[in-house]
């Protein structure tokens, strides 16, 4: 069948991907912080992480607003909420941040540490910096119109294994390992599936659950409301299906999240996390997780891997890089 010519206008006009570019600074970031994994300093990692990052990010030809990021001015003088990155040129967008996600994880030499970036058309990412804590469920396509947050979790498991043509004990679900979800963790095996208990990095726990490949099946629990929203713009590149409610810890929290503008009592779907599809997100292996290789010294080169999503195409890309040590190591990090 012959093309039309709007069929062949993803060719003859290409849409610019700057996670392309992008992915320079989560190379750095990771990069940066290779001589800090395994050192028990989490704050040194992610101080030589935001560093590189923040020096990058100068580069890229767009104008981007920190929406998710280090944390307000007064505590965090680089990345922080409501910084302006890049050359203030090209598209402007919303940008979360996280130079590492798992620095705990980064500090004891643990797996699946990323540094994250992930962008949005400028107001389409939901600020939820005011409420820290967000409980989210995630899962692939399959999940779609099947499983809903408001649901027991034991119901939720067994009809997302009818919709996938599996048993309950098939499953595998991550959640991380908290003891605010002792009961959680108790429902999902007493449903007679599997747990996969994360330490930290729930951004690679809810990325697992909506791909394909991945073992896991779903993502569940109570997490970084920022780590939510930047799952979320990776979810919509992998056409999974993803909601999260607001969790504040006191009263005090749930009367800032109003102030601002949130509905604690809301279930935020996909669409209401991100809006629209242009969305991308990159990730850059600090340590080995089941998404990415950590980083890696051979020899005179270092080896990074990276994922890019593209939410309007729908493209992951898988990028492996070499670089010179002597460009980024110094001789006592070598």
């Amino acid at each position: 069948m012959m093309m039309t010519p709007a069929d062949d206008s993803l060719y003859l006009h290409p849409d610019r991907n700057i996670a392309l570019e992008l992915v320079r600074a989560t190379e750095a970031a990771a990069i940066r912080s290779y001589p800090w994994i395994g050192r028990g300093d989490k704050l040194g990692a992610d101080g030589a992480a935001v560093d590189a990052m923040r020096a990058f990010l100068g580069t890229v030809n767009f104008d981007g607003v920190v929406v998710i990021g280090e944390g307000e001015k007064d505590a965090a003088p680089m990345l922080f909420n409501g910084e302006r990155v890049g050359t203030g040129r090209g598209p402007a967008c919303d940008i979360a941040v996280d130079p590492i996600d798992g620095t705990s994880l980064t500090a004891a030499g643990r797996h699946n540490a990323l540094s994250v970036i992930a962008v949005a058309d400028r107001g389409t990412m939901l600020d939820a910096s005011s409420v820290f804590y967000m409980d989210k469920i995630v899962t692939d396509a399959t999940g779609i119109g099947v499983v809903d947050i408001r649901r027991p979790i034991g119901e939720n498991l067994r009809a997302l294994a009818a919709a996938k043509g599996k048993d309950v004990g098939e499953l595998r679900v991550a959640v991380l390992n908290r003891d605010r979800h002792e009961q959680l963790i108790a429902d999902i095996r007493e449903a007679g599936a599997g747990t996969r208990l994360m330490s930290d990095g729930d951004v690679a726990g809810g990325i697992n659950a909506a791909r394909y490949e991945s073992r896991i099946d779903m993502c569940v629990g109570i997490g970084g409301s920022p780590e939510g929203i930047t799952t979320a713009c990776a979810i919509k590149a992998l056409g999974g299906f993803m909601q999260g409610v607001l969790a504040p810890k006191d009263d005090a929290e749930r009367a800032r999240g109003e102030a601002a503008g949130l509905d604690c009592d809301r279930v935020y779907e996909l669409d209401d996390l991100v809006r629209g599809d242009n969305t991308f997100f990159v990730a850059t292996g600090v340590t080995d997780g089941e998404l990415l290789e950590g980083v890696r010294k051979k020899g005179p080169i270092i080896r990074t891997e990276s994922i890019v999503l593209r939410g309007k195409s729908g493209t992951i890309r898988r990028i492996v890089a070499d670089h010179l040590v002597e460009k980024w190591l110094d001789d006592a990090d070598r």
